[in-house]
């Protein structure tokens, strides 16, 4: 049997896409970080890993694989997340009564804050 250990990204800027997620999530890194690679884990222990890994690959306008955040409270989550460098993605496939935002990190990786209590 297999499980999902980490899900890597590319970052133009690796130090910079961690101080990100490391603040977005409260992750920690698994090791020092190293300007190419860092490996980011939940800081209890549990849970799936974030590693972000430097590239120079454009980002994909709509990524086939993306980061979906969880949470009650989108509103208050999405602004953090701005705060926090996200930008809000201008973002056409929106459906009618959408129960995610799209925001994009500091590297410009897309991500979706889902609203748990939207049915």
């Amino acid at each position: 049997m297999v499980r999902i250990g980490t899900v890597v990204m590319g970052a133009s800027d690796v130090r910079r896409a961690s101080a990100f997620w490391k603040a977005a999530l409260g992750y920690v890194e698994r090791e020092p970080a190293e300007d190419d690679w860092v490996v980011l884990v939940p800081a209890d222990g549990s849970g799936v890993g974030l590693s972000l890994g430097r590239s120079g690959t454009p980002v994909q306008e709509v990524p086939r694989v993306h980061l979906d955040l969880y949470t009650e409270e989108q509103d208050a989550e999405v602004d953090r997340l701005v705060a926090l460098g996200a930008v809000r993605v201008d973002w056409d496939l929106y459906p009618d009564d959408p129960d995610f935002v799209v925001l994009a990190d500091t590297e410009g990786n897309r991500f979706c804050v889902i609203d748990t209590t939207h049915g």
